[in-house]
C-alpha cells in the first residue's frame, strides 16, 4: 500500500493568507508553519516591497541589468529574435555568451518546475510508492496541463516525475507537493531555493508554474534553475526521457510523450542534435517559455527563451537558433556575465549595481525591454527605492510632528489652564 499523508486545512488563523494567495475554496494539506507563512507573505508582497535588495542587485554582472543585446566578441546572432528575453550560456563555465534583457521579470508558465525539482526531487527515492487521494487533486487549478492521474491509484514517485517533466502534469506537481507537506510549504520551500541560487528575479506563488497574479521570473533565472538541475542525473533523466508508460489503474497504462518539440521532433521541428532538456512552458498570460540544453563537441549550451511575440513553433526555432550561434560563431564570444553558483555552494553573494538609485529614477518613464502589462526591472527598481523614500519620509514626518507637538504643549499650558484645549 502507499503511504498515506494526513489532510488538514489550513489553521485559522493561517486561512486569510492561504485565501489571500491562492483564492478561496482552495485546500492546503497541511497546516502553516510560521516558516511557510513567512514565505507565503513575502510571495504576497509587491516586489518593489517584498524584496528591495533583489530588485537593487545585479546578479551576473552589471551588463546583464541593461536592457537589450549583450554580446561581446562574435557576431552573427539570429536576426529573427522577437522574444522578450533571451539568454546563452555555456553551461559548464557558466559563461554569459549573449542576452536579451537577462533579468527582465516575466511569467515563467511551466518553465518553473525546474526551481519545482530543484527543490522536491531528492525528497522521495524513486521507487517510493504512493496511493493518490482525492485531496491531493483537489488544488489543481482549472485548465491545468495533466498527466492523467487519478485517486485511488498508486504510483512510483519515478512515474511521478515523469508526469512532472514529459507530460508537465500539474496534477503530478500537487501530489508530489502534497507528498512534501502541502502546496504552501512547498512554496516557501522552492522561494527559498531560488534565494540560494540568487535567482533574485523569481517570486514563486504556485508550485506549478500555472498563471498567478506576481508569479514572475527571468531568462538570466531559468537558465540558473535548468543548470542546477541538470547536475542532478535523475533531474538530467527526467528531462531527457522522450516516452514512459504511465498507469491507468490496474494492469492498464498508457503512452505519454515528451511535450518538448525539440526533443522528439514533434509539430513539424526536426529533433536538435545533441539535445538534452530542459523544459518548456505555455499558459494564456505567459505565452510561450523555454529552456533548452544540448551538447556538442564536449561543449554545453543552456538556452532560455520566454515569450515570442508569435506562437507555435517559435520559441523552439528561435531556442535552436541561438544553440546554433552558440555552437559556431558564439565560440568566440567573450563572456558578457556570469552565472553565479549557489550560496550553499561558496557561491560569492551579488553585490549592488553602480548608480542603481539614479538609474532607477531616470526609468520612471520607461526604459529598454519594459511592455505593456509587464514590469520592468527598472521600475522594480524604482519602486523599491521610492517604497524606502517613503518609509523614510513617513519616519521624518511623524518626529516632526511629535516634536511640533511638543512644543506647542508647553507653549499653551500656561494659557489655557486646566480647561483649556491643547493643540497637537
Amino acid at each position: 500500500m502507499g503511504r498515506q499523508i494526513p489532510v488538514v486545512s489550513p489553521a485559522p488563523a493561517d486561512k486569510p493568507l492561504f485565501d489571500a494567495v491562492y483564492g478561496p475554496g482552495v485546500r492546503d494539506s497541511s497546516r502553516l508553519s510560521r516558516r511557510a507563512a513567512l514565505g507565503l507573505t513575502a510571495a504576497a508582497l509587491p516586489l518593489s516591497v517584498a524584496a528591495p535588495a533583489a530588485a537593487a542587485t545585479v546578479v551576473g554582472g552589471e551588463r546583464l541589468a541593461r536592457g537589450g543585446v549583450q554580446v561581446r566578441g562574435a557576431s552573427g546572432l539570429p536576426r529573427k529574435l522577437d522574444a522578450r528575453a533571451w539568454l546563452v550560456a555555456d553551461g559548464d563555465s557558466g559563461e554569459v555568451l549573449a542576452s536579451f534583457n537577462a533579468h527582465r521579470r516575466l511569467a515563467p508558465a511551466s518553465t518553473l518546475k525546474m526551481l519545482f525539482a530543484d527543490t522536491v526531487l531528492k525528497k522521495f527515492d524513486r521507487t517510493e510508492r504512493y496511493r493518490v487521494t482525492d485531496e491531493d487533486l483537489a488544488d489543481v487549478p482549472a485548465g491545468s496541463s495533466l498527466v492523467g492521474i487519478k485517486p485511488g491509484i498508486t504510483y512510483t514517485v519515478e512515474q511521478l516525475w515523469q508526469g512532472v517533466f514529459l507530460r508537465s502534469g500539474n496534477d503530478a506537481v500537487h501530489v508530489l507537493s502534497h507528498m512534501n507537506g502541502g502546496i504552501a510549504k512547498t512554496v516557501a520551500e522552492m522561494q527559498a531555493k531560488a534565494a540560494d541560487l540568487q535567482a533574485l528575479d523569481t517570486r514563486v506563488v504556485s508550485p506549478d508554474g500555472f498563471d498567478h497574479k506576481g508569479q514572475l521570473s527571468s531568462a538570466y533565472d531559468l537558465t540558473l534553475f535548468a543548470r542546477n538541475g541538470l547536475k542532478d542525473a535523475d533531474f538530467r533523466g527526467y528531462c531527457g526521457t522522450r516516452t514512459a508508460d504511465f498507469p491507468a489503474g490496474g494492469k492498464k497504462t498508457f503512452q505519454i510523450q515528451n511535450t518538448d518539440r525539440l526533443l522528439t521532433g514533434a509539430w513539424g521541428l526536426e529533433v536538435y542534435e545533441g539535445l538534452i532538456g530542459v523544459k518548456n512552458g505555455y499558459t494564456s498570460h505567459a505565452g510561450n517559455t523555454f529552456t533548452g540544453a544540448a551538447t556538442r563537441g564536449g561543449r554545453t549550451l543552456l538556452v532560455t527563451v520566454m515569450h515570442p511575440h508569435v506562437g507555435g513553433n517559435a520559441v523552439y526555432e528561435q531556442t535552436a537558433a541561438l544553440l546554433d550561434w552558440g555552437f559556431g560563431r558564439g565560440g568566440s564570444a567573450q563572456a558578457v556575465g556570469a552565472l553565479v553558483e549557489p550560496l550553499s555552494a561558496g557561491g560569492a553573494s551579488a553585490s549592488p549595481a553602480p548608480g542603481t538609485a539614479r538609474r532607477a529614477a531616470q526609468a520612471a518613464a520607461g526604459a529598454p525591454g519594459s511592455g505593456p502589462g509587464h514590469t520592468s526591472s527598472w521600475r522594480l527598481l524604482e519602486g523599491a527605492a521610492g517604497s524606502a523614500a517613503l518609509l523614510g519620509a513617513g519616519a521624518w514626518a511623524v518626529r516632526r510632528r511629535l516634536t511640533r507637538g511638543r512644543a506647542a504643549s508647553a507653549q499653551a499650558r500656561p494659557e489655557s489652564g486646566s480647561g483649556g484645549r491643547r493643540r497637537v
